[in-house]
């Protein structure tokens, strides 16, 4: 449990190496959190995951235990991207081929943009629950809707502390039962995440050069990537996920897979950690043979 201070913020993070002496030597994974969350919610991952990585977990700016007061960082894609990659450096994460990045929901476009930056050192990319949509005009008038959503929730998000809303906008999130302890984790969140960052970042990841970005930027990723969806999402709806994975299939020559969990929501890490888990080591385990191979047998010339 540890800060990282840089010129946007006191950056909160958590190191399973710091409990672990021997951590420092196992391959890294690398959590990016989603809209108005702190990292908490990755906890029971890690418990499963740190036997056999090293797994980083950080609050971004509004968010948990960060300090953003007396700082001006910026809410942008680009803005936690320098967020997450001060982290990576200060951490020298950089400087081996041992980093695998995970991102969901809006972090997976934070996730993105830095699997491009650090090519050299990743192994592989997990995108959770963040896919493309084509531009039709009913993603259009959808996503104006949504972005009224959001208004309404900022401006009224104190009701969510209180039944029925409480319950409400939890099983929105997370489709299976979840305990207690993750009930009010979700809810703490998002009621006392910083007002200006949350509307700032739910607005910016429904903009259509945002997303377009995204969409061009996801194809570029050379590693392996996992594309993860729980097909019963309430949040953001699967079939984008779906395109994201058929597309990258389509037009990229790196491998691609596709991990579906029909009875899951939003939050898989939660509502079935075990299996999340055993999907992502699975993807971890193929990404690291994957390096192992010449680059004659990558590209199957």
């Amino acid at each position: 449990m540890s800060y990282l201070t840089s010129s946007r913020c006191r950056l909160y993070y958590e190191d399973s190496a710091e409990f672990d002496p021997a951590g420092a030597e196992k391959p890294v994974v690398l959590f990016v959190n989603g809209w108005a969350i702190s990292s908490r919610y990755w906890k029971p991952l890690v418990n499963v995951l740190s036997a056999n990585y090293r797994c980083i977990i950080y609050d971004q700016s509004g968010t948990g235990k960060t300090i953003i007061k007396g700082y001006k960082p910026t809410f942008t894609i680009q803005g936690f991207t320098d967020e997450a990659a001060e982290l990576i450096e200060h951490l020298g994460l950089h400087t081996s081929k041992k980093l695998h990045i995970v991102g969901h929901s809006m972090g997976g476009m934070v996730a993105t943009e830095l699997c491009l930056r650090y090519r050299e050192a990743l192994v592989s990319a997990t995108i959770i629950a963040c896919g493309i949509f084509e531009e039709t005009a009913l993603t259009s008038l959808g996503l104006f809707f949504l972005g009224g959503l959001i208004d309404v929730s900022m401006n009224f998000r104190n009701v969510f502390q209180h039944e029925p809303m409480r319950s409400l906008f939890v099983k929105r999130a997370a489709t299976k039962e979840i305990s207690k302890e993750y009930h009010d984790v979700l809810i703490e969140d998002f009621t006392q995440s910083d007002k200006e960052a949350t509307n700032a970042v739910g607005k910016f990841s429904i903009d259509r050069e945002v997303l377009r970005r995204y969409t061009r930027h996801v194809l570029l990723i050379s590693s392996p990537v996992l594309c993860c969806v729980g097909m019963a999402d309430q949040t953001i709806p699967p079939e984008g996920t779906i395109t994201l994975y058929k597309t990258r299939l389509d037009k990229s020559a790196s491998p691609t897979s596709l991990a579906k969990f029909m009875d899951l929501g939003h939050l898989p890490m939660l509502e079935d950690t075990e299996r999340f888990a055993d999907e992502l080591k699975k993807h971890f385990e193929f990404a690291e043979q994957f390096y192992k191979k010449s680059p004659q047998e990558r590209t199957g010339s």
